[in-house]
Order: C-alpha cells, then structure tokens, then sequence
C-alpha cells in the first residue's frame, strides 16, 4: 500500500524530477506540476495528500498557489510545504500567514524533507483530517463543515453517497483494487463537481463505501444523476472482462451484481434542521430507500 500522493510543485527540471525519483523509491505516488496554473489542475482532478510547492514560478507564484488552494474549499485542508532559495524572516512569515503548513528552504537535506513530508500526512491521518486511500477529507473536516452549514443562510444541498457492493468487490478483487475504486470515486465527483457545482462544494470520505457532497449548486437533482451515471458507465472498467460482460461477479457460490451508486440527499430550501445529526441520518434514510433498503447505517460521526 502506497504512503499517499505528493504533488511536487517545481520548474527547475533537475529538481523536480530528483524528487519524483526519490519519493517515489520511498513508497509515494509523485505528480510533477512545472507551473502554478498546472498544480491548480492536477489538484482539482486528483487531492493530493501534500504540496511541496516552490515560490519562485513561470506564471505565477508560490503564494498566491497557496492563496488560492486555500481559499477554494475543496483543497483548502491539503498541507503544504513551501520550497524556496528564499530564507528572510518575511518570506517565511509570508508563508505561513496564508496557510503553509512547513517552509524548508534551497539547497535542502532530502532526508529532512522526508521527515517534513511523512510527519504532515501522518498528523492529517492521525487528526482524522484525511483519507489515506482516496486523499478526500474524513470524519473531523466532515464535521467542521456540517457545523458550517448550520450557520449559514445560504442554501446548499448534502448528499450521502455509498458505493453498493464495494466490500464485495474489495474481498473479490483485493484491497489494492478496492483502494483503486476509492481513488476512482474521489476523482468522478471532482470532475463533477467542476462540471455542475460551484467553488465552494465540498467533498468529504466519511470511511469505507461512503461519501458526502455538500454543494450550493442551484440544481442538484442533476449533479445527483450525472454522478450515477458517471460511476456506472466507468466503474466497470476495474471488473475482468468476464465479469464485465455477463454483468455481475462471482463471490463464493454467490453471484454479486456489479457496483453501482447510491446517493440521499437533503436541502435546507425545504425544511429546516435542528442539529447536523438531523441531516445525515436523513440523508442516510433517503439513501437506504432508494437503493432498496440496502443494510447499512447512517454516517458514523463522533460529536
């Protein structure tokens, strides 16, 4: 199992391709950015776990990369770790004032980097601030978020999504494929959410087969069914052509349909709610009902 993603934010070539090398021989999945404009890309079709990002850049500069992964709520918990040849108190100030979370700076120790990097994503598994396997935020950002939205005035939509038969799947297939269809989940609802959404959606991995999205998008019932219909067309292709073609997979002496999703939501423009429980357990209701009363329990939360 890898340690995460890194994305490596860096136009000297020698450098960046140094550390894909490296990290990568470590155990890491290594994306190489040239450009800022590049990182904001990558970053939206795939989270990384961390961000080691350079200052200095071809279109734009480190800051105002960490000024706008802040700002956009779905990468606004990724840690980063500024690279620079630049070593004034101010810079590093600069920094950290807009939300890095490490500054190391040219030339640098590998091996102290390594450590840097390792200790940011275990503190953000360890605070339950990220998903090891799909790089989406869990149960504590989840929370946060959900406390928000009691706050708020705006009108926004939440969905509880679950991925059916995908403890099959993973038991049938191995864990390394299941962690595959995680990664593959995180990345369908980024795209949609870039399609139908708006900036501020949020989208978080509650554990195992479940996802929440929370959007403020004017239409969610279609941002609902385009992600049922992205997940269906496209989930099949991490099934053998044999169980592709016949539409189902064998688990024991069982035959077990392939993936599909489910998906309850709830909205504040048609009713109010007491509590955040309110709206999971709601969600997590009109999801057991459209997917057939499938056996499963609301969200686990820990408040």
């Amino acid at each position: 199992m890898g340690k995460g993603r890194i994305l490596v934010v860096e136009d000297d070539f020698d450098i960046s391709n140094m550390l894909r090398i490296y990290f990568s021989g470590q155990g890491y999945d290594v994306q190489v950015a040239p450009r800022g404009g590049d990182a904001l890309t990558l970053t939206r079709k795939q989270l990384p776990q961390l961000i080691v990002l350079d200052i200095m850049l071809p279109d734009m500069n480190g800051y105002d990369v960490c000024r706008e992964l802040r700002s956009t709520t779905r990468t606004s918990h990724i840690p980063i770790i500024f690279l620079t040849q630049k070593d004034e108190r101010s810079d590093k100030i600069a920094g950290l004032e807009l939300g890095a979370d490490d500054y190391i700076t040219k030339p640098f120790d590998i091996e102290e980097l390594k450590l840097r990097v390792k200790n940011q994503i275990d503190r953000a598994e360890r605070d339950n601030y990220t998903d090891p396997n799909s790089g989406l935020p869990s149960s504590s950002l989840i929370e946060d978020k959900l406390r928000e939205l009691m706050r708020e005035n705006k009108v926004w939509s939440y969905l509880d999504l679950k991925v059916v038969n995908y403890e099959a799947f993973k038991e049938v297939y191995g864990f390394v494929a299941g962690n595959e269809v995680l990664r593959f989940m995180a990345l369908v609802m980024g795209e949609v959410l870039d399609e139908l959404g708006t900036p501020n959606d949020f989208v978080g991995h509650a554990g195992s087969d479940n996802f929440v999205v929370i959007t403020y998008a004017d239409n969610a019932g279609a941002l609902i069914r385009r992600l049922e219909t992205r997940f269906s067309d496209e989930v099949q292709g991490h099934y053998s052509f044999i169980d592709r073609e016949r539409g189902y997979m064998m688990k024991d002496t069982e035959q077990v349909t392939l993936m599909s999703l489910a998906i309850g939501s709830v909205s504040n423009a048609t009713r109010q709610f007491a509590d955040i429980r309110e709206i999971t357990e709601l969600a997590a209701e009109n999801r057991r009902r459209g997917d057939g009363g499938d056996d499963d329990t609301p969200i686990e939360t820990e408040w």
